[in-house]
């Protein structure tokens, strides 16, 4: 567990004003969505049979750039549009180190030499400029990742000098704008990250490529970056932010570069500890919720996988945060962790797991590929090309996410207080099983795997005796005389009901239903009975 070694006094009475200033409109606007992140060099091929190319392959080993581009991103715009998310986080947008070096090529984005240019291996200033307007004309929300701690070259490290051998001014760099070495933090790669001074002065990398450390607290230096990001927000009509690596960054200078940037802002905290990621939830609208992701992994690993460290952690987050849970990032799969179908073969315990973003109180985020069933391993082994799916849109995990998707914008209609109403952990009287209670919505959850779950939730949720629909396979129950719901999930697969009633006028999600719960003979827009279910959900692991 990390420690909490320095204090945010100066900022806390901020707190609150960053979920109610001006920015809340936007941070409103960002907790209705759902985000859709892509490796920019990995998602789509520009000029190449559509861009589908299935062909063209991409070794994930070789560590280079495949091809992926912003011109071939905007041309698969609808095969995201149509899975339901409504925003997209893409890579970093500026210039890498070029070439290769000894852990591959700049590909994902986050080596920056130059952030005043962008990346041409991605394409032009106007391609991300049209790609912007691309997402706007569909309603949908751009986010791009950023990296303000740390920039490369590939000058040789002098380690005794302190210095980059540049070739005839020893002081210089070929980074811009930062191209003194006073403009970076003096030389010393981190070796405690339990001592948070050293984690933010000193570079991350190695002798053989390291992480020039920008001096974030030179006051010209947070003018450079200041003045830099509100020009990106405005150059190409950015919506969001992800802040890499925040943690290697002082707390004072997140809070000045978040209000300067004008937007919403999303940080990558990585960090098991709720207590150390809250001092973060004061300086920037979210953070990414990775103590869940943590105790989320390891709760849905196997049966024996400890779901109350998993309650636990959720709770600590949602009474330490600024916002609670709202304003957090909920996901399964990232581009810097093993995809959890590597880790897990049990095709029900994929399934459980994959749920969990849509009915969690923050934003869901969806790592390109997850809806192809992709199992790559630790990176570079999970920067897959998509192109090679063919961009499916009947897979089951395309389908399974588009109707997440849309039983969570139900959920936000129908119930003014949905996205402000945490999420409550209910007893489920059985081994192995969760109920997640955030009305309208009820999902049950189990780790026991590909066998039979039982859960008996006794809480008054419903009327008595009331049609509830899951809506994962459009299945109708009852509710009991008390209006709590006892079921069973024969192989072990995650449900999520909602009110019939609920569902009457969004026949796209399931077929419409009357009160009395029979059901209209319509074509169900996947997963027809509960056979199929089993049939489906089995193929997350072929």
């Amino acid at each position: 567990m990390f420690e909490r070694p320095f204090s945010h006094s100066l900022i806390l009475t901020t707190a609150l004003s960053i979920c109610l200033t001006s920015l809340a409109a936007t941070a409103d606007d960002w907790r209705t969505r759902s985000i859709y992140q892509m490796i920019t060099d990995r998602f789509a091929l520009a000029d190449k049979d559509n861009g589908i190319a299935p062909t063209v392959q991409c070794d994930t080993a070789a560590r280079d750039y495949c091809g992926g581009s912003w011109r071939g991103a905007i041309d698969h715009l609808d095969y995201i549009k149509q899975m339901g998310f409504d925003a997209v986080w893409i890579s970093p947008v500026y210039s890498n180190i070029e070439g290769m070096t000894p852990y591959g090529a700049g590909y994902h984005g986050y080596w920056p030499q130059d952030i005043y240019s962008v990346n041409q291996h991605f394409g032009s200033a106007n391609d991300l400029k049209n790609l912007s307007s691309a997402l706007h004309e569909r309603d949908m929300f751009l986010m791009i990742d950023v990296v303000v701690n740390h920039m490369l070259t590939t000058l040789s490290l002098n380690v005794t000098a302190s210095t980059f051998e540049a070739p005839q001014n020893s002081s210089a760099t070929d980074i811009t704008p930062f191209a003194d070495m006073d403009d970076l933090h003096p030389l010393c790669f981190i070796e405690d990250y339990n001592n948070q001074t050293e984690v933010e002065q000193c570079w991350l990398g190695d002798a053989t490529l390291p992480y020039a450390d920008v001096d974030t607290e030179d006051p010209n230096v947070v003018g450079t970056l200041n003045n830099w990001i509100q020009d990106v927000v405005s150059n190409f009509s950015v919506d969001g932010l992800r802040l890499s690596t925040v943690k290697f960054v002082s707390p004072q200078f997140w809070q000045d570069f978040t209000r300067e940037a004008g937007v919403f802002t999303i940080g990558e905290v990585m960090s098991n500890d709720t207590n150390y990621t809250s001092s973060y939830t004061r300086v920037m609208n979210a953070v990414l919720d990775y103590p869940t992701w943590y105790a989320l992994v390891s709760a849905f690993q196997s049966p024996e996988g400890n779901l109350s460290a998993l309650t636990t952690v959720v709770t600590q987050s949602q009474q330490h945060y600024s916002c609670g849970e709202f304003m957090t990032g909920s996901f399964l799969d990232n581009h810097d962790q093993a995809r959890f179908k590597h880790l897990v073969s049990d095709a029900a315990l994929v399934a459980n797991a994959a749920v969990w973003p849509f009915i969690h109180d923050g934003i869901p985020i969806i790592y390109n590929g997850q809806e192809q069933g992709l199992s790559g391993g630790y990176p570079p082994d999970n920067h897959e090309a998509i192109w090679t799916t063919r961009y499916n849109n009947e897979s089951a995990e395309y389908l399974a996410f588009k109707n997440l998707n849309r039983a969570r914008k139900i959920a936000i209609a129908a119930n003014a207080y949905f996205l402000t109403t945490p999420m409550e952990f209910l007893e489920t009287n059985t081994n192995n099983t969760l109920a997640i209670w955030k009305p309208p919505m009820l999902t049950l959850l189990t780790n026991a795997g590909s066998t039979s779950a039982r859960w008996n939730v006794t809480h008054k949720l419903f009327k008595p005796h009331q049609h509830i629909v899951d809506v994962l396979t459009c299945d109708v129950h009852v509710a009991d005389e008390r209006g709590g719901v006892t079921v069973e999930s024969p192989a072990g697969l995650p449900k999520v009901f909602m009110r019939v009633t609920t569902l009457e006028d969004s026949p796209d999600l399931c077929p419409a239903s009357d009160l009395s719960g029979e059901l209209v003979a319509r074509r169900i827009s996947w997963w027809m009975t509960a056979d199929v279910v089993i049939c489906v959900f089995l193929l997350w692991i072929a």
